[in-house]
């Protein structure tokens, strides 16, 4: 379990096959390694993965062709959010997040407005019945609250929605979303509780 607050960002520097999945090399000098061992979870943009190797400042992780399917961002080099599990007693000050990655959704818009930036993202059409305005969401591991949620229609029926989230410059400078341009793949997680609130729900009144 994760809180979607980042605690550093690292860079992957080595992704190797591993039959249908790769094995994957992280280095992290601000992450803080000391209390990682094998076996340990850690959020990567998001998608919880097993440490199976630490080395500091770096450690691996084994992500299946499964994992690889439902996320972005896992399978090259570049920069990642990280977050270690949560320990009983941490404070939860962003939302509840299990690290299991529901979706990609591609960003619409990326542009500073004033002191701020504005990401919109569109979500695709399963995840849609999701959000609300002043939800929570996790892109790429960092927890985010919705300013607005506008269903994109085809023809007569919608088929996914675009979240528009104001980002402050904490959250650009401590982040990997200050790297975001149009037509990038996102992680999405949605927000625990609403998952359950609509499986509660009877059958007659979720669609």
């Amino acid at each position: 379990m994760f809180t979607g607050i980042v605690q550093a960002t690292g860079r992957i520097v080595a992704v190797d096959e591993l039959g249908n999945g790769k094995r994957v090399r992280v280095e992290a000098p601000e992450f803080g390694l000391s209390d990682v061992k094998m076996g340990a979870s850690i959020a990567i943009n998001g998608a919880c993965m097993t440490v199976t190797d630490v080395n500091a400042p770096a450690f691996c992780f084994d992500v299946s062709a499964e994992s690889l399917s439902k996320t972005t961002g896992l399978d090259r080099i570049g920069d990642v959010n990280l977050e270690k599990a949560l320990c009983f007693g941490d404070r939860i000050d962003g939302h509840l997040v299990s690290g299991h990655v529901d979706a990609t959704g591609t960003v619409i818009t990326f542009e500073q407005r004033a002191e701020s930036w504005l990401l919109v993202v569109e979500a695709p059409p399963a995840l849609a019945r999701y959000f609300a305005y002043k939800g929570s969401v996790a892109i790429d591991g960092v927890s985010l609250t919705v300013n607005q949620v506008e269903d994109v229609p085809a023809n007569a029926a919608p088929t996914g929605c675009r979240l528009s989230i104001n980002l402050i410059p904490h959250t650009i400078a401590v982040t990997t979303l200050k790297d975001l341009r149009p037509g990038a793949r996102v992680n999405l997680e949605v927000d625990m509780i609403a998952r359950y609130v609509e499986r509660m729900l009877p059958e007659r009144l979720r669609d």
